[in-house]
């Protein structure tokens, strides 16, 4: 079997020895005679498998119990619309950060359900930086103030952790796992999984647990945290694979030394590919040093018309999905935990070559 370097943005690569121990179990889990998907959420062998996923994740995490972990559907998108739902009254109005695509749709939805104050943007800037902190015009009385740690789209990074009087949330689908992060700074952390954490159609959700039980009385049931939490992620069939697949996950980061030993190798990933592109002519990268992403690495070519041939030869090469996001074009190579720094360094190889007869 060969397994080509896949640097797609998500659903990405998932860690070979999580897929082969998966692929082992697949017909018969833990000597039952089912696969793991084919037994009752509600059964005890089930309900150790949640149990062993948020332990491995808290350790991960350095979580206290000062937080509950939610393991629902929907996405980190649907999550656009339960934060404010959760946390702010209907005329309460709440701060968002815009830095890309994916925080103007969740600034776009808090809009659906009251007042958002958008206290700093980069969209005058093309996304290519991250506003400072000093620049952003945030209200005290915001019921919370929302930011995208890391734009999928756009290859843009927070490299701080905004300072907040009101409750900080943040959607770190992109970024989660791949380093050590200070919790304690965040009221809520909410994350597809599809990138650092497992199969597409799971989100997970951290939330302290002082602000639980202020949702709006029209907060649909399986929007509502306090009612997820009090049912232990239960309240309706959740994604039973899909967290089976996220512990496994888990237990291979720790196997690995945890998310300090993932932070050295993803620093080096991204390092290789940016110094090729700024020792280049014939790549660029439109981000700012300074706020550019370790997770997805946007470039584009010295023409516009290699596109195609660099994609073809590429794929040829067994380096796969590559292509930059419609709404911005040009490549994007994203470097989640579970490319290997092998992939990394083939894709280098690739470029170079690629350059030499093209250039």
């Amino acid at each position: 079997m060969s397994r080509a370097h896949n640097f797609c943005a998500g659903p990405a690569a998932l860690p070979l020895p999580v897929l082969e121990r998966a692929q082992q179990e697949f017909l018969d889990w833990s000597g039952i005679g089912a696969s793991v998907m084919e037994i009752s959420h509600r059964s005890g062998e089930f309900l150790a498998v949640v149990e062993r996923a948020e332990s491995s994740l808290r350790r991960l995490l350095n979580l206290s119990d000062e937080y509950v972990v939610l393991f629902l559907q929907g996405g980190a998108s649907l999550q656009f619309s339960a934060v404010p739902l959760n946390l702010a009254s209907e005329n309460q109005a709440v701060d968002q950060v815009v830095t890309g695509q994916w925080s103007k749709k969740a600034f776009a939805e808090q809009k659906r359900f009251g007042p958002v104050n958008l206290v700093a943007s980069s969209a005058n800037q093309d996304f290519a930086l991250i506003p400072p902190q000093g620049s952003w015009r945030c209200d005290p009385s915001a019921a919370y103030l929302h930011y995208c740690a890391n734009e999928t789209i756009g290859g843009l990074e927070f490299d701080f952790i905004p300072e907040s009087e009101v409750p900080l949330v943040v959607d770190m689908s992109s970024t989660i796992l791949s380093r050590p992060i200070d919790v304690t700074r965040f009221g809520v952390i909410y994350a597809g999984a599809q990138k650092n954490i497992g199969p597409a159609g799971l989100c997970l959700v951290i939330v302290r647990r002082d602000l639980l039980g202020r949702a709006r009385s029209e907060t649909p049931a399986m929007l509502n945290w306090q009612i997820v939490s009090d049912n232990h992620s239960m309240y309706n069939t959740p994604p039973t694979f899909a967290i089976y697949l996220a512990g496994l996950v888990f237990e291979w980061l720790e196997g690995l030394g945890g998310l300090g030993y993932m932070a050295e190798i993803n620093r080096r990933k991204a390092r290789k590919l940016y110094e090729l592109i700024d020792q280049s002519d014939f790549y660029s990268n439109p981000v700012e040093k300074v706020s550019r992403s370790l997770m997805n690495v946007p470039f584009t070519l010295v023409s516009d018309a290699l596109d195609n041939v660099f994609l073809k030869e590429a794929e040829a090469a067994q380096l796969l999905n590559l292509k930059g996001h419609r709404s911005v074009g040009g490549m994007r190579a994203s470097l989640y935990n579970a490319v290997d720094e092998s992939s990394v360094d083939a894709l280098c190889t690739f470029m170079r070559h690629f350059e030499q007869r093209y250039g």
